[in-house]
C-alpha cells in the first residue's frame, strides 16, 4: 500500500498502483487515463483511514474498436470526519465493452463522513456497451453520501444548435466530447496530455 498527499496521473498501459492509505490530514488527488487502443482492468482500494483524510479520484476512457475496459473502485471510509470525490467519465464507440463497479464504504463509526461519487458515459455506436454500478454501504448515521450514472449519446439538439452557426457536424461533435470530459480534466496542468486527449477524442468522432 501507498500513502500518498500529492497530485498523479497515471495512464492505463502503465504500472497504476492498486491501493492507497490516506491518514490523518492528508490528500490524495489521482486521475487515471485510458485511451483508444488500450484493454485494461483496473482495480483501486483507497482506505481513508484518518480524520481529515481527503480523495479526489477521476477517471477518463476512450474506448475504440474492440477494447475492453473496467474500473473496480472501492473507497473505504474507516473514521469519521473524511471526504471523498470520484467523477469518471467515458466514451465508447466501435464495439468496445467499458464496465464501472464502484462502491463507497462508510464504517460505523464514520461519522461526519462526505463521499460523493460519479460516472458519466456517452455511447457513440450501437455496437459499444457500458455496465455501470455505482454503489454505496453506509453503516453510519451521520454522513452526506451520493452516487449516480448516467449513459447516453451526443445531444442531437446540441449538435443542430452548432451546425446552425455553421460548425461542420463532426467538429460539432468533438466540442460536444471535449465538453463531456473537460470535468475530469480539470488539474492536469501537462498541456501536451491534455493536447493527446483532445486527438483522441478526434479520433473517436471521424
Amino acid at each position: 500500500m501507498a500513502s500518498s498527499s500529492s497530485k498523479k496521473v497515471y495512464l492505463a498501459g502503465q504500472e497504476i498502483p492498486s491501493s492507497f492509505v490516506v491518514e490523518a490530514g492528508t490528500s490524495l488527488d489521482v486521475t487515471i487515463l485510458v485511451f483508444p487502443g488500450i484493454s485494461a482492468r483496473i482495480p483501486l482500494t483507497v482506505d481513508l483511514t484518518g480524520p481529515g483524510a481527503e480523495v479526489n479520484l477521476k477517471g477518463l476512457y476512450l474506448s475504440s474498436a474492440t477494447d475492453e475496459v473496467t474500473f473496480e473502485i472501492t473507497m473505504n471510509h474507516r473514521v469519521g470526519g473524511c471526504t471523498s470525490r470520484q467523477l469518471f467519465n467515458g466514451i465508447a464507440s466501435g464495439s468496445a465493452k467499458c464496465a464501472f463497479f464502484g462502491k463507497i464504504i462508510v464504517a460505523p463509526d464514520a461519522q461526519q463522513t462526505e463521499a460523493y461519487q460519479e460516472n458519466h458515459n456517452i455511447v457513440l455506436t450501437e455496437e459499444a456497451s457500458v455496465n455501470t454500478k455505482p454503489q454505496l454501504e453506509i453503516y453510519a448515521d451521520d454522513v452526506k453520501c451520493s452516487h449516480g450514472a448516467t449513459v447516453g449519446k451526443l445531444n442531437e439538439d446540441e449538435q443542430f444548435y452548432m451546425r446552425s452557426r455553421g460548425i461542420p457536424e463532426d467538429e460539432a461533435k468533438v466540442l460536444q466530447m471535449i465538453s463531456f470530459v473537460a470535468p475530469v480534466l480539470d488539474g492536469i496542468e501537462d498541456e501536451a496530455l491534455v493536447q493527446r486527449i483532445e486527438e483522441a477524442i478526434r479520433s473517436l468522432a471521424l
